[in-house]
């Protein structure tokens, strides 16, 4: 079965970006964003909801694209249209059933990219595996959490790495009882 991996930024009080969806106050660049370049090539599919595909436009995504050249593309959404999407797969049903689907079919690991919804949503359903947590040396205070819902679930530690611009990258399994 393949693994699905929630690898996201966040603050250190848990946001993933403000609530107007910028990401002011996240640390850009550095050995922390080298390695996540690195880890990004370990997986074949990204799944993601419209807010998180949309969020690439402004750092050069051409709509209907792929936002990794070398992942499948699922993107969550009943409003999302495209002339012509041949690089995506553009789905309005319900996430934890697509998801559930992928995780038993052939490849590599799935990357989910977010957002706070879909993350929340499939932690409920029990469909991640492993939390990579980029945590930033900055305090929000106000933004779009990691899980927007969320059970209670225990995390067990598989490794943190410390940059020396703040970002620590922390490492869990999820283990679901």
């Amino acid at each position: 079965m393949r693994s699905l991996t929630y690898d996201v930024a966040t603050s250190l009080d848990g946001f993933i970006c403000h609530l107007d969806g910028s990401i002011d106050g996240f640390v850009p660049d550095g050995p922390h964003d080298d390695d996540y370049l690195e880890r990004l090539r370990s997986y074949d599919t990204v799944v993601m909801g419209r807010r998180t595909y949309e969020f690439g436009y402004a750092y050069g995504l051409v709509p209907s694209n792929r936002a990794y050249p070398h992942m499948d593309h699922v993107v969550f959404s009943s409003t999302l249209a495209f002339e012509h999407r041949h690089e995506l797969h553009i789905v309005a049903d319900e996430a934890e059933d697509v998801v559930r689907e992928l995780k038993g079919g052939m490849g590599s690991k799935i990357y989910l990219c977010g957002g706070s919804r879909i993350a929340g949503a499939l932690l409920e359903a029990k469909l991640i595996d492993r939390l990579l947590l980029k945590v930033n040396p900055f305090v929000m205070g106000d933004g779009l959490p990691l899980f927007s819902s969320a059970t209670t679930v225990r995390l067990l530690s598989t490794g943190i790495t410390r940059y020396e611009n703040g970002v620590i990258l922390a490492e869990y399994d999820i283990a679901y009882d």
